[in-house]
């Protein structure tokens, strides 16, 4: 659990260092620029997407109130009355969201706690998507951004996380062990970072070979941000 969380902490350090930052209205938590906005009412669900080769990175997300017009339909004054009512939850949808192309998150209580009994809540969550690239072994991961865009390798391992990731054509034996990895972040940033596009090979001449046997893919995740002038 210790790792998990330092890994959403310096998730969201470094999404937010990558997109510039505002005010979200009604809250005013930090929401990053970029950042799709979604804001579900309470006792219903929240669905956040993304596009395909995209992955989920939450920037913030708040439950409570913090105005009397959002979620208000058919509720009466007393449950809109209290606005200064809020919980920081951007850890716990971290923990749900993060890495996931798409996820759903329940707007309760139960989930989140109550921070005003009697006042009627939603949850405001900020969150951008991140590029992602799976490239089987032996062949060439192709990392592109749009023009006037750079590459920065936020997170990358080579080896096998799952028993159906590039296994068309690969036997049992071969997709066995699921907990095989080389964490190669730094290699690929060094290759990558900087770069409108870049070509990586997933071989073990490159990172080594983690698993002997085990058929292995490179998985990176990376921002495009603008061209510093």
């Amino acid at each position: 659990m210790l790792c998990s969380r330092l890994g959403i902490t310096l998730l969201l350090a470094a999404t937010c260092s990558l997109l510039d930052s505002g005010s979200s209205a009604g809250h005013g938590h930090n929401e990053c620029a970029n950042c799709e906005h979604s804001v579900t009412c309470e006792r219903t669900l929240a669905n956040l997407q993304c596009d395909d080769e995209e992955v989920l990175f939450i920037s913030s997300a708040v439950y409570g109130r913090g105005d009397n017009t959002t979620c208000s339909s058919g509720r009466s004054a007393s449950e809109l009355g209290n606005v200064n009512c809020s919980s920081e939850v951007t850890d716990k949808v971290a923990e749900r969201c993060n890495g996931k192309s798409s996820c759903i998150i329940e707007g309760f209580n139960l989930m989140f706690g109550d921070p005003c009994v009697g006042t009627y809540k939603y949850l405001d969550v900020s969150y951008t998507c991140i590029s992602r690239s799976t490239t089987c072994e032996r062949t060439l991961a192709n990392l592109r951004c749009d023009d006037d865009m750079v590459l920065s390798v936020y997170d990358a391992f080579y080896g096998r996380r799952d028993n159906t990731t590039c296994a068309l054509g690969r036997s049992s034996a071969e997709l066995a062990d699921v907990n095989c990895s080389s964490q190669v972040t730094d290699i690929v940033a060094q290759r990558c970072n900087g770069k409108n596009s870049c070509l990586i090979l997933g071989f073990n001449s490159k990172f080594g070979d983690p698993c002997a046997g085990i058929y292995k893919y490179l998985d990176v995740l990376f921002f495009c941000k603008e061209l510093a002038k």
